[in-house]
């Protein structure tokens, strides 16, 4: 009989842990690491890891799979760019706890916030709970490729306290009280923590304000009560983008001083507004990790950006009247009457029409944006953004962009990166992952699906910074691999994972760095009701392990699913 269940020979090891790398074979048995070091022993299967890099599984803190890891086993795009573990339920959007005659706010919710389609959600979800802890009843019950784990979301919570109310009304005494509780209890039941949002974009697809928007101060600190009453979990929150940075982060911290527990926050460089606003709030951070109160900033490996495209959710004539008439053929049906001279006159002449102003705003957005082709290229040179292409040819961007939407059959992919790139550079970036007290995250894994597809972060992570970048900006790998690994675990409170260590789970993935590549994203449709995502793979994992089993070798699935609900965890030390 073997002595393991798993052998990875000879690989460069990585702990996790910042610690140097070293050459050595990692014995996996029961799940767990057994031995690092020579190993002696046999195995039931080995792995030849000779020049590769042997990794713990990543670990992703912001995602929104709490949809899809009801009505699906792979939470791809996540599971094929080294993720073992994800964290859900961000931003304030879920679909617990829920009461049947509110179902349909929260998909309308999660529908204008997240880009998820309504017809998705409707023949998708099972709606198999009603309470929070029934929610995780109810995944406990179902197996992944991945580890998940969730958080209770501030949207949900509202409505579920206040119902109609919750649209626009101010809580009661009685109301915050109930939140409070409810969020102690979502903890109790092993919730990770609790998350809202104060980003006015969040709404609805008609244009109304996602619940958490009507929030004030008393509100958040009924959650941070909640947390504080639980003795666990962390507070995730949305600051207002293009509010008063100092203010925000003032907020911030008096929510984390009255919790007594850790928070964290979205962080990333505004295209437009204050220049400053980043730089302000890593500053009130290092005071604030000066004063002993942990917080931490989720920040990008890239730019925060969106696609359009024919068969995406936006495009320049998405709001057109003669666009919308159409809108619902197939794309091939689509791209033939796009082709007809008529058609291209009348949507040369219209105006974008839409309730919701962030719809349109983001339409008008796409002359910032760049044509994609084969390659990835998340740095554009500025002189070929379309805007720019457009005016020197003379044309309205309408003009100059109708007949590249139509290339490809109408499969033309454009790329706008929106923040983080404000210069055409990515200084700030790099500037914010090296903070003490950042965290790489925001990759939005199971969220939209039609504009973005982010949940390739670790892969451009590792690739862009620890192998690409510069001497002076690179990061040295061994920190690169803690900043995906035990860094976001630490903040989650999973002590169990994100390190190569004899007891720790075997999460892990072996990797050719050198071959290591995020391609141009797909679609498919491969979501209830035949919906539409987009879809991201990438080249050079050679193999990734959850709870020591096998489940995706080259970037192919293996059929093994031992991913399962995590439960609230104990906060270590990163």
């Amino acid at each position: 009989m073997p002595d393991f269940d798993l052998i990875l020979r000879g690989g460069t090891v990585h702990d996790g842990l910042g610690s140097p790398a070293r050459v050595a074979d990692v014995a996996v048995k029961d799940g767990r690491i057994a031995a690092i070091g020579k190993v002696a022993g046999t195995a039931a299967e080995e792995i030849d890891a000779r020049g590769l890099l042997v990794t713990p599984g990543f670990v992703d803190v912001h995602t929104h799979y709490d949809g899809q890891a009801t009505w699906s086993q792979r939470l791809q795009p996540s599971s094929g760019h080294g993720v073992t573990s994800v964290v859900m339920g961000n931003c304030g959007v879920g679909f617990a706890p829920c009461r049947p005659a509110e179902r349909n706010l929260l998909v309308q919710v999660m529908e204008g916030v997240e880009d998820v389609p309504e017809v998705v959600m409707t023949e998708g979800l099972p709606w198999n709970w009603e309470t929070f802890p029934e929610y995780l009843d109810a995944l406990a019950a179902r197996q992944f490729d991945v580890d998940v784990a969730a958080q209770l979301p501030h949207s949900a919570l509202r409505v579920y306290v206040m119902g109609e109310r919750a649209a626009g009304g101010a809580p009661t005494a009685d109301d915050l009280a109930a939140m409070r509780r409810l969020t102690a209890q979502a903890i109790a039941a092993g919730a990770l923590g609790v998350t809202t949002s104060r980003n006015l974009m969040h709404r609805t697809k008609a244009g109304a304000l996602a619940p958490s928007l009507h929030s004030e101060e008393d509100e958040l600190g009924a959650l941070a009560d909640g947390l504080k009453d639980a003795g666990r979990g962390v507070f995730q929150l949305i600051p207002a983008p293009m509010g008063d940075a100092d203010d925000e982060f003032a907020l911030m911290r008096r929510l984390a001083e009255r919790s007594g527990r850790p928070l964290s926050y979205t962080l990333i460089q505004m295209p437009t507004g204050d220049r400053d606003a980043w730089r302000k709030s890593l500053d009130a951070l290092s005071q604030a990790a000066a004063d002993g109160l942990p917080m931490r900033a989720q920040v990008a490996p890239r730019p925060v950006g969106m696609f359009y495209g024919l068969d995406l959710s936006y495009h320049p004539f998405a709001y057109h009247p003669s666009y919308k008439a159409i809108a619902h053929l197939p794309l091939a049906e689509r791209v033939a009457r796009l082709r007809n001279p008529q058609m291209r006159t009348h949507l040369l002449v219209e105006q974008a029409e839409d309730t919701n102003p962030v719809n349109l705003k983001t339409v008008k957005s796409f002359q910032y944006s760049y044509a994609w082709g084969t390659q990835a290229d998340y740095e554009p040179d500025l002189s070929q953004r379309l805007d720019r292409l457009a005016a020197a040819a003379g044309q309205s961007i309408e003009e100059f962009t109708y007949d590249l939407l139509l290339a490809h059959d109408g499969h033309a992919l454009f790329y706008q990166p929106g923040a983080n790139y404000r210069d055409g550079n990515l200084d700030a970036v790099r500037a914010m992952l090296g903070h003490p007290q950042a965290v790489v995250g925001l990759a939005d894994g199971g969220a939209h699906y039609g504009m973005i597809c982010d949940a390739s972060f670790p892969t451009s992570y590792l690739a862009r910074w620890a192998r690409d970048a510069a001497e002076a900006d690179r990061i040295a790998l061994p920190q690169a691999v803690a900043a995906l690994t035990s860094v976001p675990a630490a903040l989650a409170g999973l002590a169990d994972r994100g390190r190569l260590v004899p007891g720790a789970k075997a999460d892990i993935n072996v990797i050719d760095l050198a071959r290591l590549q995020v391609h141009v994203p797909t679609v498919v449709h491969d979501l209830p009701a035949g919906g539409r995502r987009m879809h991201q793979c990438a080249s050079g994992y050679v193999a990734t392990i959850v709870a020591g089993t096998v489940t995706y070798r080259d970037g192919e699935a293996t059929g093994a699913l031992p991913g399962r609900l995590v439960r609230g965890g104990v906060a270590v030390a990163a």
